[in-house]
């Protein structure tokens, strides 16, 4: 059980660590609503990474073998969903400072965990990683040891990523702050996206 649960946390960290759009737009969402809403989102992309590691323990190479034709499709659908979501938070904040008085819709807790649900199962990588490495230890360390410990892991370093952008979000509490740090996660998710192509 601890071998299997290390080696799935070893995983988890691997496969989260790596600053990405997604990480990026965690901290932006928790930075422009709550730590809250933010953490929501945190979870959500920690349970794709659960997700594809039960995946990985379950189906290995069957499953990384159907999902490698469509990877680039996947990709391309990811890159083009987070070019929507870099120019319309751009738009928000430059319309939001256009309008003061204008009512929008507010991010909630359940909203942002299935938007970064939805968003990071686009990415078939996390799948073929995990099915790589359970394979290659001959199936060895898999299991719901493995996958706990990879969502465990994922979760903490998202709820991190949270929490640091819940904390800038508080710093910058100003209108120019807010609309300079939803500018530049605008920019640096379009540009994650543009790399993904």
């Amino acid at each position: 059980m601890s071998a299997a649960f290390l080696s799935g946390v070893v995983a988890g960290y691997g496969v989260a660590i790596p600053v990405g759009a997604i990480g990026v737009l965690i901290a932006g969402l928790s930075a422009r609503t709550s730590l809250r809403v933010g953490a929501a989102a945190g979870l959500g992309a920690a349970t794709a990474d659960g997700i594809y590691a039960l995946i990985a323990v379950v189906g290995g190479a069957a499953v990384a073998a159907v999902i490698a034709p469509v990877a680039t499709p996947l990709r391309w659908a990811a890159a083009v969903v987070l070019l929507g979501m870099a120019a319309m938070t751009a738009w928000g904040a430059l319309r939001k400072r256009r309008t003061a008085a204008r009512v929008e819709k507010p991010a909630t807790a359940l909203r942002a965990y299935g938007g970064i649900l939805g968003l990071t199962l686009l990415n078939p990588a996390t799948v073929i990683y995990f099915a790589a490495l359970v394979l290659g230890r001959g199936g060895e360390g898999g299991g719901f040891w493995f996958v706990v410990g990879a969502f465990l892991a994922s979760a903490s370093w998202q709820l991190l990523i949270a929490g640091g952008g819940s904390l800038v979000g508080r710093v910058l509490t100003g209108e120019r702050g807010r609309l300079i740090t939803a500018l530049v996660s605008s920019a640096v998710i379009a540009f994650l996206a543009i790399r993904l192509l």
